[in-house]
């Protein structure tokens, strides 16, 4: 696993050679999504509304 970093109990993760569109994983406890990097929005899954805007920013 590529964990590229952690915060505040977030995980996120990059994977070489994996799925379009490009993107990363945020993990926080049972949640996980995984969010496009052009558009930045969650494209798979779902994380509470207070971790994704700190994921986004």
């Amino acid at each position: 696993m590529s964990e590229i970093s952690r915060f505040f109990g977030i995980v996120i993760k990059m994977f070489f050679d994996d799925h379009n569109p490009p993107h990363f994983h945020a993990e926080y406890g049972s949640d996980i999504a995984l969010i496009d990097i052009r558009s930045v929005a969650v494209f798979s899954g779902r994380l509470s509304p207070r971790v994704t805007g700190l994921v986004i920013e």
